[in-house]
């Protein structure tokens, strides 16, 4: 099964935001959408969920999926613990001990286990996005659409949060489609990286990853070369 947009075309009144954007896909990959801030990635992710139409052309392969959702801003409900976030929205797709066992198993995943009876004002920015992140995969989804939920950390914290989002994900494969202006995000979690122009958006093109992610470090020769590929791509009248 695959996802397909083809010739999409997205705009707000007199502001185009998508032009002839095309994307081919297989499920359980992780596929990055690289582009400058502004570029409609936002906007592509909200015509993938449904929340909003194309104004032409075709998307298909995504109608009757469950969709689970990460975000830049943790989401987490101020007034629930960590369990109670899980739990929330949990209720209506399991029973109740299937719901604390899916709430043990990832909080124990993301090393939350102890901080399950903490309230978010009481845990620190990344503890918060590790929940978020818990949360995401808790809920049973077919697609996991991600807009860039490692925006603003600092280097060491994101590095640890994309680690824990790669042990959950290749324990539990699910179809992604993350959203990111950072290149380095893109070549840490990315297996196929689309490239996307200014506004109004399209693909410049596509690149493939399929470097092990335990790879992918900054010494490692074949990722320099995918990388020098994204920058060519960037840089491409």
């Amino acid at each position: 099964m695959s996802f397909v947009l083809r010739d999409i075309h997205k705009s707000f009144g007199d502001l185009e935001v998508l032009e002839n954007l095309d994307m081919t896909e297989e499920e359980k990959r992780l596929i990055c959408i690289l582009g400058p801030s502004g570029s409609g990635k936002t906007t592509l992710l909200n015509l993938i969920s449904g929340v909003l139409p194309p104004d032409q052309g075709e998307i298909a392969g995504f109608t009757g999926k469950t969709i689970s959702y990460l975000f830049q801003e943790n989401r987490l409900l101020p007034w629930k613990t960590v369990e109670g976030n899980m739990e929330f929205v949990l209720k209506d797709q399991m029973n109740r001990d299937e719901r604390r066992a899916s709430i043990n198993r990832y909080l124990d995943m993301v090393g939350l286990t102890e901080f399950r009876a903490y309230y978010p004002a009481q845990l620190s920015g990344g503890m918060k996005q590790r929940v978020a992140i818990a949360r995401a995969f808790a809920y049973p989804a077919d697609i996991l659409l991600m807009d860039e939920p490692f925006k603003g950390l600092d280097l060491q914290m994101k590095m640890t949060l994309i680690e824990a989002f790669l042990n959950l994900w290749m324990l539990e494969r699910r179809s992604v489609f993350f959203v990111t202006h950072d290149i380095q995000e893109a070549l840490l979690i990315g297996e196929e990286i689309y490239v996307l122009t200014d506004r109004p958006a399209m693909v410049k093109g596509k690149v493939s990853n399929h470097i092990p992610h335990a790879e992918r470090k900054s010494t490692n020769a074949a990722l320099h070369n995918i990388e020098q590929k994204i920058h060519q791509l960037i840089s491409s009248s």
